[in-house]
């Protein structure tokens, strides 16, 4: 008798081992399209930002503004002291280009040199309220219960201050003081630091919520709870899961909110609150060309438009940030 069952010829394909094929190649091709995903997500980002000319041109102008911070001397010969009484208020010409002052100061040079305090002030603020912003939006998202009801309340009540009349009061009762919890508050830096210390005490809700909401999108993931399962302390979840899944928001705000720390230091200086002289700031420097400003106006020109730029180029480049690393926006 013979037996009916025929083996697979050569040539021809096995439809199990057609079907195993298929199987490991679609298999291949979705481990390959994940592995790639995963791979690309910050690349994305990093990809997208190269190709925003915002983010170069705002890179640039924050680039000389902190080499003027830095090192000022590259970009002007004459020394700050320099006063020359006879050519008070000239215009812009070749020796000065941006003309002189009420005291004969050549206006070019005072503006590099203010960029060091006002840049100062944006960059000490921004780290300030972004350490603490995140670190109590952190304990409030994570932890919960009373906790976040506490963190919350307090911040509601420091977010209806308006910062610039909270300034202008706590700025004031500091004036004939020497000293602030042991910390002399007077001279350069000293002055410097109760303008940073006001942003920071005020200005840290807005973070604090932005964390706050992040950290709470960010603790069901499936990736938080398995590590939890494993074993894993709080702390380590915190720092190796929670934290860098949840703090790029507030480093895209941050960045955003140095350009307005700057505008607000020039707007306290303007007002005789802020930094006062002999310190230079371009706040200060418009203070100074208020007065002459109809016979004068370029004494108050120039700062305001280094201070414009200045504040344009922190709030462009995070907003290409912020477009970069917004999925949404891809």
């Amino acid at each position: 008798m013979t037996d009916k069952t025929t083996a697979p010829q050569p040539g021809h394909d096995d439809p199990g081992q057609d079907e195993a094929a298929a199987t490991t190649t679609r298999a291949a091709a979705i481990g390959e399209v994940s592995e790639g995903q995963s791979r690309s997500l910050t690349a994305d980002a990093f990809r997208s930002l190269r190709r925003n000319p915002f983010f170069w041109i705002s890179s640039a102008l924050i680039l000389v503004f902190l080499l003027m911070a830095v090192w000022p001397s590259l970009f002007t010969t004459y020394d700050l002291a320099y006063n020359d009484l006879a050519t008070s208020r000239q215009g812009p010409s070749a020796d000065h280009w941006f003309g002189t002052d009420t005291q004969g100061a050549d206006i070019y040079t005072r503006s590099v040199y203010g960029a060091r305090a006002s840049i100062l002030v944006g960059v000490l603020a921004t780290a300030g309220v972004l350490v603490l912003g995140s670190f109590l939006g952190l304990l409030a998202g994570y932890v919960g219960g009373w906790v976040d009801t506490l963190i919350s309340r307090l911040g509601d009540i420091f977010f209806a201050i308006p910062l610039l009349l909270v300034g202008i009061i706590f700025l004031s009762s500091l004036r004939d003081t020497t000293h602030l919890l042991g910390i002399p508050i007077q001279g350069y830096f000293g002055v410097i630091f109760q303008v940073v210390l006001v942003f920071v005490l005020f200005g840290w809700p807005s973070l604090m919520r932005l964390m706050r909401s992040s950290v709470i999108q960010v603790k069901p993931n499936d990736y938080v709870q398995a590590a939890r399962a494993l074993g894993a302390s709080p702390l380590r979840i915190i720092r190796r899961h929670v934290l860098p899944n949840a703090m790029a928001p507030a480093i895209v705000v941050a960045t955003i909110n140095l350009g307005s720390y700057i505008a607000a230091e020039a707007t306290l200086s303007f007002l005789g609150i802020g930094l006062r002289p002999p310190t230079v700031s371009w706040g200060v420097m418009i203070n100074d060309g208020l007065v002459p400003l109809r016979a004068s106006p370029h004494i108050l020109f120039f700062p305001a438009l280094f201070l414009s730029i200045a504040v344009l180029a922190f709030i462009m480049l995070g907003d290409a940030v912020r477009d970069a690393f917004d999925p949404k926006s891809r």
